[in-house]
């Protein structure tokens, strides 16, 4: 499969409380459409591995709000283990990019044990990528998140909204396939993520309903939040 590739794309995002994250949701639903591959109540769920290296440079940067920034994960939906992706996320100051390719679960398990080479002569550039820094900026497994996601699109502006939930953070284990894993809540009590992710605008009639009191735009990172047990 080839490596899949947006152009640059607005995100913002907004820490939010539980009773906003539903009323939300309510009000999403009337007007955009549900993401095709969530379950019967209307969300997925996602565990990501995220990679670093020795120092920290992938949190550190994001810390410090360094303008030009990336971070490599494999992630999977709903449980499906068999099914892969590795991704890699850029900022380029006001504007990010995602690029995606398959991942086989063979290749992330060497991973996992500190085997890059089974990515070295793949056909998946971004692979090979992922190989080179493993190589040269000693890139490794360094923490799972999982959480819950609500995802909602729109095809004007090609809109994309999510709240997340149930944010939850590994300890000390980065078996990505360890269904016993254990976590712990990440962030405040009952806190959401709202994302909202367009191109070349925002239309006016989700800008209107995305509209909570109190909503505070940050920097909020999932992968940050949950380092916080280490």
């Amino acid at each position: 499969m080839a490596i899949h590739q947006n152009a640059g794309r607005h995100e913002y995002k907004h820490a939010i409380n539980a009773a906003d994250a539903q009323a939300l949701c309510a009000r999403l639903a009337r007007v955009m459409q549900r993401d095709e591959h969530v379950r019967a109540d209307g969300t997925y769920k996602i565990r990501s591995l995220y990679f670093d290296n020795l120092f920290d440079r992938a949190l550190r940067e994001k810390l410090d709000g360094v303008a030009y920034r990336e971070k490599f994960r494999i992630r999977y939906y709903n449980d499906d283990v068999d099914t892969l992706f590795l991704e890699k996320k850029s900022k380029r100051c006001d504007c990010c990019f995602k690029q995606s390719a398959s991942i086989t679960r063979a290749q992330c398990a060497a991973l996992l044990v500190g085997d890059a080479a089974p990515l070295a002569h793949s056909d998946e550039a971004l692979l090979r990528e992922l190989y080179a820094k493993v190589r040269t900026q000693l890139l490794r497994p360094r923490l799972i998140v999982d959480y819950v996601r609500a995802p909602f699109v729109y095809p004007a502006g090609n809109v994309r909204v999510t709240v997340d939930t149930q944010v939850r953070s590994g300890l000390y284990n980065c078996n990505l396939f360890d269904t016993a894993l254990p976590t712990l809540p990440a962030g405040a009590p009952g806190e959401a993520l709202l994302e909202v992710k367009f191109d070349a605008y925002l239309p006016a009639v989700i800008a209107d309903i995305i509209q909570l009191p109190d909503r505070r735009q940050e920097a909020f990172s999932k992968y940050a939040a949950c380092r916080i047990y280490g």
